[in-house]
C-alpha cells in the first residue's frame, strides 16, 4: 500500500480565506513530497463551502508541482460534464509538461444535484456525458487530427496543443461510490479507481468485481484501486480524537447539506439509491468512520491496527489517500500529524507488505 495527501477544501470564507487555505495546503504539499507521500489529489466542485474552493485542481495541481520534486500529481477528479473535452484535453497536456510528467488524471461523473442544476445539465444525462467526454478526451491525448461527432460534443481535425510529456498519455483513473456497473465498466476499460469507502462490505465485494472484470478484458496484473480515508496521526490517543471530532463530523454536515436535494426531493435514473446514501450520511460520526476504519485517527500504533484491519475489510489496495487538513484543521497540527505518520506508520506498513 502507497500513501498520498488528498486536498477537499470545506470552509466558507467567513472561516477561513481561500488565500490561507491554499498557502496552508501547499505547505502539506512540501512537507509530503520531503516525507516520501506517494501522490497528492484535489477535487473539483463548486458554488458551496463543501469543496467550492477547488473548481479547477488543475490550477492548484500546476502551483503544487512548483513545490514539489517527485510527489505525482492527481486530479480526484475533473468532471467531464461541466467541461468541454478540447478545454479539458489541453489542460491535462499542459499540466502534465508543467509537472515533469507527473500527473495522472482521475474523471468523475459529479454527483451534487445543485452543481448540476446551476450549470443547467440534468443528473440523467450524467453517464453518457462522462463516457463520451472521457473517450474524446483519451483519443484527443492519444492521438493527433482527431474528429468526434457525439451527442454533446463535436469537432473535427484537431490536434490537441500541448502534447503530453507521458506516453501516450497520462494513468486515467475514474471515480466510482456504489454503482456494481460502474466498478464493472472501470475494470473492462482497463482505468483505474477511486472510491470513499462508506460501506465496508458492499465496498469489498464491488472492488472484486472490478477487479474480475479487469482481468476478464485480458488487461495486464489486476487493476490499481485508490481509496480515501481522513487521518490524523498524534502521540496521544485521546488528544487526537478530540481534536478530529469536532471537524470529522462537521465535514458530515457540511456533505449532508449539499447532498440534501437526494433526499426525497432529485432522483436519477444515473444515480440509484442515491437518496438511502444522504440518509446514510446523516448518520456518519467519528466513532461510526472510526469502527469502519474510514478515519485513522489515533497514535502510530492504533493507526497501524487500522490498517490491518482495512486491509483485512477491502482486500489489496494499492493506494490510501490521506485527507489530513480537513475542515478547519490548523496547520501545524496537519504537518505534525504527517511527520508522525511517516516516521512511525509508513516503515512499518511498507515493511509489512
Amino acid at each position: 500500500m502507497q500513501f498520498g495527501v488528498q486536498f477537499f477544501p470545506n470552509v466558507r470564507p467567513s472561516e477561513k480565506s481561500a488565500m490561507q487555505y491554499f498557502a496552508e495546503s501547499l505547505d502539506v504539499v512540501e512537507a509530503a513530497d520531503r516525507l516520501g507521500f506517494r501522490h497528492i489529489r484535489i477535487v473539483e466542485h463548486y458554488f458551496h463551502h463543501y469543496g467550492g474552493y477547488s473548481p479547477n485542481p488543475i490550477v492548484f495541481l500546476a502551483a503544487a508541482s512548483q513545490r514539489s520534486k517527485q510527489i505525482r500529481l492527481v486530479t480526484g477528479a475533473v468532471l467531464p460534464v461541466f467541461n468541454h473535452p478540447l478545454k479539458l484535453a489541453g489542460e491535462i497536456g499542459m499540466l502534465d509538461a508543467i509537472s515533469g510528467g507527473r500527473l495522472d488524471v482521475g474523471f468523475a461523473r459529479a454527483f451534487l444535484p445543485h452543481e448540476f442544476r446551476r450549470f443547467g445539465i440534468s443528473p440523467d444525462e450524467s453517464v453518457a456525458r462522462f463516457r463520451e467526454g472521457l473517450d474524446q478526451i483519451d483519443h484527443l491525448l492519444r492521438e493527433e487530427h482527431v474528429s468526434s461527432h457525439g451527442q454533446f460534443h463535436s469537432y473535427d481535425d484537431v490536434t490537441s496543443m500541448p502534447r503530453p510529456t507521458q506516453l501516450p498519455r497520462p494513468k486515467f483513473y475514474v471515480a466510482v461510490s456504489q454503482t456494481p456497473a460502474s466498478f464493472v465498466w472501470a475494470g473492462t476499460m482497463g482505468y483505474s479507481i477511486m472510491a470513499i469507502p462508506l460501506e465496508p462490505t458492499m465496498m469489498r465485494g464491488l472492488i472484486a468485481s472490478y477487479r474480475e472484470a479487469w482481468r476478464a478484458a485480458g488487461h495486464p496484473g489486476d487493476g490499481e484501486v485508490m481509496l480515501a480515508f481522513s487521518m490524523f496521526c498524534h502521540e496521544d490517543g485521546l488528544r487526537a480524537r478530540e481534536i478530529a471530532k469536532p471537524l470529522i463530523e462537521a465535514y458530515f454536515d457540511a456533505l449532508v447539506e449539499a447532498t440534501a436535494e437526494w433526499d426525497g426531493q432529485s432522483s436519477s435514473r444515473d444515480y440509484p439509491d442515491y437518496d438511502r446514501m444522504a440518509k446514510n450520511l446523516k448518520k456518519q460520526t467519528l466513532e461510526t468512520q472510526m469502527a469502519s476504519g474510514s478515519a485513522w485517527i489515533g497514535t502510530p500504533a492504533e493507526i497501524r491496527d487500522t490498517i490491518e484491519r482495512v486491509a483485512q475489510n477491502y482486500g489489496q489496495i494499492e493506494h490510501a489517500s490521506l485527507q489530513v487538513n480537513f475542515t478547519m484543521m490548523p496547520r501545524d497540527e496537519a504537518l505534525r500529524s504527517i511527520e508522525l505518520f511517516a516516521r512511525d506508520v509508513m516503515p512499518y506498513v511498507v515493511n509489512a507488505t
